[in-house]
């Protein structure tokens, strides 16, 4: 997995869990939510795209996930 997200990705996740720590360190229950809010969005989306993925043929591209079996 890491290596299809390439050095944007990884640096972007890189980002992200930086933030996250920052703020975790000031109110860890404020840093609770956030993470949970970002899990909902990448679920939310790997949902979407799997699901348009498996509507032109590609279901087993994003490697399990939704789909119109």
């Amino acid at each position: 997995m890491i290596g299809k997200l390439g050095a944007k990705g990884i640096a972007g996740v890189l980002v992200l869990l930086a933030g996250i720590g920052v703020v975790a360190w000031r109110d860890p229950i404020v840093a609770a939510g956030i993470g949970l809010v970002v899990a909902g969005f990448v679920l939310t989306a790997w949902g979407l795209v799997s699901g348009l993925l498996s509507s032109f043929g590609m279901g087993g591209m994003m490697g399990g996930g939704g789909g119109f079996e």
